[in-house]
Protein backbone atom coordinates (compact mmCIF):
# COMPACT_ATOMS: atom_id res chain seq x y z
CA UNK A 1 0.00 0.00 0.00
CA UNK A 2 1.01 3.05 -1.07
CA UNK A 3 0.08 4.98 2.77
CA UNK A 4 2.76 2.24 4.34
CA UNK A 5 5.70 3.93 2.24
CA UNK A 6 7.13 6.83 4.42
CA UNK A 7 10.15 7.34 2.36
CA UNK A 8 10.70 7.77 -0.71
CA UNK A 9 13.83 7.33 -3.45
CA UNK A 10 13.51 9.57 -6.19
CA UNK A 11 16.07 7.74 -8.36
CA UNK A 12 17.00 4.34 -6.54
CA UNK A 13 18.83 2.89 -9.22
CA UNK A 14 19.81 -0.47 -7.54
CA UNK A 15 19.20 0.26 -4.22
CA UNK A 16 23.44 0.49 -3.71
CA UNK A 17 23.38 1.84 0.07
CA UNK A 18 20.74 0.20 1.06
CA UNK A 19 20.47 -2.35 4.15
CA UNK A 20 17.42 -3.74 3.39
CA UNK A 21 16.97 -3.33 -0.77
CA UNK A 22 12.88 -4.04 -0.53
CA UNK A 23 12.61 -1.69 2.98
CA UNK A 24 8.56 -2.08 2.95
CA UNK A 25 8.52 2.00 4.31
CA UNK A 26 10.47 3.00 0.87
CA UNK A 27 9.08 3.67 -2.25
CA UNK A 28 11.52 2.95 -4.74
CA UNK A 29 11.51 4.95 -7.70
CA UNK A 30 13.57 5.54 -11.22
CA UNK A 31 13.31 6.67 -14.65
CA UNK A 32 14.25 3.63 -16.06
CA UNK A 33 14.70 0.10 -15.56
CA UNK A 34 17.77 -2.55 -16.11
CA UNK A 35 17.59 -6.35 -15.64
CA UNK A 36 19.49 -8.86 -14.04
CA UNK A 37 22.81 -9.23 -15.96
CA UNK A 38 23.84 -5.32 -17.26
CA UNK A 39 26.73 -5.35 -15.17
CA UNK A 40 29.21 -8.66 -15.57
CA UNK A 41 31.09 -8.37 -12.41
CA UNK A 42 27.87 -8.11 -10.65
CA UNK A 43 25.18 -10.38 -12.38
CA UNK A 44 22.79 -10.00 -10.08
CA UNK A 45 22.94 -6.39 -10.06
CA UNK A 46 19.19 -4.58 -11.53
CA UNK A 47 17.16 -1.48 -11.85
CA UNK A 48 13.49 -2.43 -10.68
CA UNK A 49 11.80 1.03 -8.76
CA UNK A 50 8.49 0.41 -7.41
CA UNK A 51 7.11 2.97 -10.16
CA UNK A 52 8.91 4.74 -13.16
CA UNK A 53 9.01 8.46 -12.23
CA UNK A 54 11.36 10.95 -13.20
CA UNK A 55 12.37 13.33 -10.82
CA UNK A 56 12.05 16.15 -12.38
CA UNK A 57 8.60 15.82 -12.95
CA UNK A 58 6.58 13.84 -10.30
CA UNK A 59 2.50 12.98 -9.43
CA UNK A 60 3.02 12.22 -5.67
CA UNK A 61 0.84 15.23 -3.62
CA UNK A 62 2.78 18.13 -1.83
CA UNK A 63 4.47 16.93 1.56
CA UNK A 64 3.23 13.04 1.01
CA UNK A 65 6.73 11.77 2.31
CA UNK A 66 8.64 12.21 5.89
CA UNK A 67 11.96 11.13 4.41
CA UNK A 68 13.09 11.48 0.81
CA UNK A 69 16.19 10.33 -0.57
CA UNK A 70 17.92 12.15 -3.67
CA UNK A 71 20.52 10.18 -5.35
CA UNK A 72 20.14 11.88 -8.66
CA UNK A 73 23.01 10.49 -11.85
CA UNK A 74 26.18 13.15 -10.92
CA UNK A 75 28.07 11.76 -14.21
CA UNK A 76 28.59 13.78 -17.37
CA UNK A 77 30.22 11.61 -19.58
CA UNK A 78 29.91 7.79 -20.29
CA UNK A 79 29.88 5.17 -23.04
CA UNK A 80 26.15 4.98 -24.57
CA UNK A 81 25.85 1.02 -23.50
CA UNK A 82 28.72 1.18 -20.40
CA UNK A 83 27.66 -0.57 -16.96
CA UNK A 84 28.70 2.61 -15.48
CA UNK A 85 25.86 4.68 -17.54
CA UNK A 86 23.12 1.54 -16.97
CA UNK A 87 24.00 1.34 -13.47
CA UNK A 88 23.80 5.31 -12.17
CA UNK A 89 22.44 7.11 -15.31
CA UNK A 90 23.64 10.26 -16.68
CA UNK A 91 23.36 13.80 -16.57
CA UNK A 92 22.59 15.70 -19.74
CA UNK A 93 25.99 18.06 -20.33
CA UNK A 94 23.74 21.17 -21.46
CA UNK A 95 20.87 20.74 -18.83
CA UNK A 96 22.23 19.24 -15.77
CA UNK A 97 21.84 22.54 -14.22
CA UNK A 98 18.23 22.40 -14.42
CA UNK A 99 17.46 19.04 -14.35
CA UNK A 100 19.61 18.91 -10.57
CA UNK A 101 17.69 22.20 -9.21
CA UNK A 102 14.00 21.07 -10.60
CA UNK A 103 15.30 17.72 -9.08
CA UNK A 104 15.71 18.87 -5.53
CA UNK A 105 12.14 21.58 -6.06
CA UNK A 106 10.33 18.31 -6.39
CA UNK A 107 11.89 16.57 -3.71
CA UNK A 108 11.54 19.19 -0.80
CA UNK A 109 7.73 19.85 -2.27
CA UNK A 110 6.76 15.85 -1.56
CA UNK A 111 8.56 16.32 1.68
CA UNK A 112 6.39 16.82 4.84
CA UNK A 113 7.18 19.70 7.33
CA UNK A 114 10.42 18.85 9.48
CA UNK A 115 11.11 15.96 7.08
CA UNK A 116 14.98 14.90 6.04
CA UNK A 117 16.27 15.11 2.38
CA UNK A 118 19.09 13.17 2.27
CA UNK A 119 21.28 14.30 -0.85
CA UNK A 120 24.27 11.96 -2.06
CA UNK A 121 26.13 13.46 -4.63
CA UNK A 122 29.74 12.35 -6.42
CA UNK A 123 32.38 14.80 -7.75
CA UNK A 124 33.60 13.04 -9.99
CA UNK A 125 32.25 15.17 -12.95
CA UNK A 126 30.94 18.14 -10.94
CA UNK A 127 31.81 19.61 -8.11
CA UNK A 128 29.06 19.47 -5.15
CA UNK A 129 29.83 23.51 -4.48
CA UNK A 130 28.25 24.42 -8.23
CA UNK A 131 25.54 21.51 -7.01
CA UNK A 132 24.25 23.19 -4.08
CA UNK A 133 24.72 26.47 -5.69
CA UNK A 134 21.72 25.79 -7.14
CA UNK A 135 19.67 24.79 -3.85
CA UNK A 136 17.65 27.62 -2.29
CA UNK A 137 17.98 26.23 0.96
CA UNK A 138 21.46 24.98 2.43
CA UNK A 139 21.94 21.57 3.59
CA UNK A 140 21.83 21.07 7.95
CA UNK A 141 24.75 19.20 7.68
CA UNK A 142 27.09 16.53 5.10
CA UNK A 143 30.01 14.36 5.33
CA UNK A 144 32.49 13.02 2.67
CA UNK A 145 32.63 9.50 2.41
CA UNK A 146 35.30 7.06 0.14
CA UNK A 147 38.79 7.10 -0.03
CA UNK A 148 39.13 9.73 -2.58
CA UNK A 149 36.21 11.89 -0.69
CA UNK A 150 34.64 12.38 -3.91
CA UNK A 151 31.12 11.04 -2.48
CA UNK A 152 29.37 13.90 -0.38
CA UNK A 153 26.44 12.99 1.84
CA UNK A 154 23.99 15.90 3.16
CA UNK A 155 20.71 16.56 5.18
CA UNK A 156 17.97 18.68 4.73
CA UNK A 157 15.41 19.79 6.96
CA UNK A 158 12.21 21.10 5.96
CA UNK A 159 11.86 24.03 7.80
CA UNK A 160 8.46 25.82 6.96
CA UNK A 161 9.97 28.76 7.55
CA UNK A 162 12.21 28.19 4.96
CA UNK A 163 9.99 26.96 2.38
CA UNK A 164 9.22 30.19 1.01
CA UNK A 165 12.69 30.44 -0.92
CA UNK A 166 11.00 27.61 -2.98
CA UNK A 167 8.21 29.66 -4.41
Amino acid sequence: MISDKLILDACCGPRMFYFNKRHPNVLYQDIRVEEKGYIPIRPSCEVQPDIVMDFRKMSHPDKSFKMVVFDPPHLITGGENGWIRKKYGILNKQTWREDIGQGFKECWRVLEDYGTLVFKWNEESIAIKEVLALFPVQPILGHPTARSGKTKWCIFIKIPEVTYLLM
